[in-house]
């Protein structure tokens, strides 16, 4: 608990300024709004979570059988972003850290990390050269990227969060035209994998080629994009998005991947190792309602997921190896299905196909600065669905309040019935500085 005493004194903290402003007379100073070439922000976050749990659920099993708990479970999550800049003539230093702390029934964690740290020179209009960690950010998708060859994979569930970029050397090329083609831009970049380097990416000790050509044809942006280099299977893909009208919007994304390998349990619980070429696509589209409802829906589908049978198969393993473990004590076939979970089973959405809805509405019935929505997964495979309702409210300076609630609806051996939580509540309390 002392990580979120800390917490909450830092929040307090970056109060004092803003209430100091308060009690001052206001003067007017030209050298205030001159831009400075220096910046420096963040972000600080407290937000409780209460999980409904769900003994029946195979991921229940897997990480409570033994070590049962009740009906409930709660958590404590803080986290703290920092990011500062400096701007030159010619060039950029940036850096963006996160601290991620948890107080829960394993205990109190916290993890620090630079999500971003890079140096960018631009020698000229057309040309700027970027060195550090970065996040690319490829893809139009919203919910998904499947052509997102050198970012991390984004939570469906919160696709708006911060992620930590990878260590690169890149560079982008543009090139204004007359024409249909308006706009040329080429992205090569490289990504080394070595012990303590991006060793997280992939195989090590490889360094690998990135690259994005980028072209606004017909009003319509394009990427081809492709990865290459040994770390992870070659993988090629193409995106496009395109505005029909002010308040319409249609993407899509088309991914090629040579040699996708998985690891799946058979019907017998034997694991093996399954390689094969996979494509993944999305299409996608965004709408804004003459009274300021936004609708995003997106199609997925993940050829490199797993099928309705091996799930069904992975399900089976698990029920088999919770009652070899609740009839005799054993817990060596628990452990072994555990180990699938990461990366693998465990990963939000791991089969493959997919439908995302979601709806917010802006301050409804005149209520300032309020925003609800709701939004909902669908695994169209099994049926079983996730609904997120949720509050937010920015009425107040600098102050994000949000308040989230979460349903996990689905049968029998479903993705989503089978998750360890029924439900979740969690509020979010974050303010800016």
């Amino acid at each position: 608990m002392k990580s979120f005493v800390q917490l909450a004194i830092l929040m307090l903290v970056s109060l004092l300024p803003a209430l100091g402003a308060a009690e001052d007379s206001y003067t007017f100073d030209l050298s205030e709004t001159e831009k400075k070439p220096y910046h420096f922000g963040g972000y600080v976050e407290f937000k409780p979570v209460l999980f409904g749990l769900d003994h029946d659920a195979a991921f229940y099993k897997l990480r409570f059988s033994q070590d049962p708990k009740g009906q409930t479970l709660s958590e404590l999550n803080g986290k703290v972003q920092l990011e500062g800049s400096y701007t030159g003539d010619k060039y950029l230093l940036f850096a963006k850290t996160n601290t991620d702390l948890k107080h829960s029934y394993a205990g109190d964690t916290e993890r620090t990390a630079f999500f971003e740290a890079y140096g960018s020179l631009k020698p000229s209009s057309s040309l700027k050269i970027d060195l550090g960690k970065k996040t690319m950010k490829w893809g139009k998708g919203y919910a998904w990227n499947p052509v997102a060859f050198v970012d991390r994979p984004k939570d469906p569930d919160e696709p708006e969060l911060a992620q930590e970029g990878f260590i690169v050397a890149t560079a982008d090329y543009i090139k204004s035209l007359e024409g249909p083609l308006k706009t040329f831009s080429f992205t090569p970049l490289l990504l080394p994998v070595y012990e303590h380097v991006n060793d997280d990416f992939g195989n090590v000790d490889k360094l690998n080629l990135a690259g994005r050509f980028y072209f606004l044809l017909y009003d319509t942006d394009i990427d081809l994009l492709f990865l290459t280099g040994g770390s992870r299977p070659d993988r090629y893909g193409v995106d496009f998005s395109r505005n029909i009208t002010t308040n319409f919007e249609i993407h899509g994304e088309y991914a090629y991947t040579r040699n996708s390998r998985k690891r799946v349990l058979d019907a017998n619980g034997a694991i093996r190792q399954v390689e094969a070429n996979s494509s993944s696509y999305l299409l996608g589209l965004r709408y804004l309602t003459s009274f300021d409802l936004t609708m995003i829906a997106e199609y997925y589908y993940n050829g490199a997921g797993f099928s309705g049978e091996e799930m069904e198969n992975f399900f089976s393993s698990v029920d088999r190896a919770a009652n070899v473990f609740q009839t005799t004590g054993n817990d060596a076939a628990l452990n072994n299905v555990r180990q699938l979970t990461e990366g693998g089973y465990g990963r939000p959405n791991p089969m493959q196909d997919y439908l995302y809805l979601r709806l917010s509405q802006k301050e409804p019935f005149g209520i300032l600065y309020f925003t609800p929505a709701v939004t909902g997964i669908m695994n169209l495979q099994d049926r079983s669905f996730s609904l997120t309702p949720e509050l937010a409210y920015t009425g107040i300076t600098n102050w994000d309040l949000r308040l989230r609630t979460g349903f996990l609806v689905g049968g029998h051996h479903t993705e989503f019935g089978e998750k360890q939580n029924d439900y979740r509540v969690e509020l979010r309390i974050g303010y800016y500085f």
